[in-house]
């Protein structure tokens, strides 16, 4: 599944090829995605050019002068950037198409994504209005982190996975933030120390930066939008990894189920 440093990738490979282009045209191959296509989209956006991409936890947000889309890859889906005279291929359910000929090309073979309409401030959208914090600004720190885990019970690990807590830390990238952190994913949200919350807010920024620097993990749907693989599968540490060794303190490495997640980590460098 696509995960913040996928999505973040796919906004910077896109961006520089599509904005401030006039659409010429929509063609929406299969409005079942996982909220229905609107109907009239290629009606709202034609003639209309995108003015800025932004990203939102996993959302890509594309805002236009008469409204803005919210994008979202769902399990495995893509974006991308094709001439119209290349060959569609099996669930390419929705093309952009702009002035140029350039063609925004969304593909999703589960079809768990979403591409969705809306008039209203963008963050006041249900899909955005009760998501937590971005992992990388500011507003996500050692207090905050402790602020709303000292009460929980769940572990730390569905914790920082809770986009009501902080957005966009999913499963891979929170095995590997704990690994680095040296916290077990089981160890309990309210048993972590303020000086544990700051190893893993530290931790967490730089895993989702040096993933972003790679251009994203590329597991089995992945594809940036120049169609590249990402780079990030080469420094998994953990993920994955069960019953090799740690490369840090050659234990084997350990999986177990979290909250119906796979969950790997170093028994001794984890604790």
């Amino acid at each position: 599944m696509p995960e913040l440093p996928e999505v973040e990738t796919t906004r910077r490979g896109i961006s520089p090829h599509i904005l401030n282009k006039t659409i010429q045209q929509v063609i929406i191959r299969h409005h079942g995605l996982r909220w229905p296509v609107d109907k009239d989209l290629p009606q709202l956006l034609q003639q209309q050019s995108i003015n800025t991409i932004e990203r939102r936890g996993k959302y890509l947000i594309f805002s236009l002068a008469n409204g803005s889309i919210l994008l979202h890859l769902g399990m495995s889906g893509s974006l991308a950037i094709v001439n119209t005279n290349t060959p569609i291929r099996k669930h390419d359910h929705v093309d952009i198409v702009f002035n140029d000929n350039t063609c925004l090309r969304f593909h999703d073979p589960r079809r768990f994504g979403a591409i969705v309409w809306t008039t209203q401030a963008i963050e006041e959208h249900d899909l955005l209005k009760r998501l937590g914090p971005e992992p990388l600004t500011n507003e996500f720190n050692a207090d905050y982190l402790w602020q709303h885990c000292h009460r929980r019970t769940t572990s730390i690990k569905q914790a920082i996975m809770n986009a009501h807590i902080v957005v966009g830390v999913g499963n891979i990238y929170a095995s590997e933030a704990l690994f680095l952190a040296g916290i077990r994913p089981q160890h309990k949200a309210n048993k972590l120390s303020r000086m544990k919350c700051r190893l893993l807010v530290d931790a967490i920024k730089q895993i989702l930066h040096q993933a972003i620097q790679q251009g994203g993990t590329t597991l089995k749907d992945f594809l940036q939008a120049d169609g590249q693989a990402g780079y990030f599968t080469q420094s998994l540490c953990v993920y994955g990894r069960e019953g090799l060794a740690c490369e840090i303190c050659n234990s084997t490495i350990k999986q177990i189920n979290i909250g119906q997640r796979s969950s790997y980590f170093c028994p001794k460098c984890q604790q």
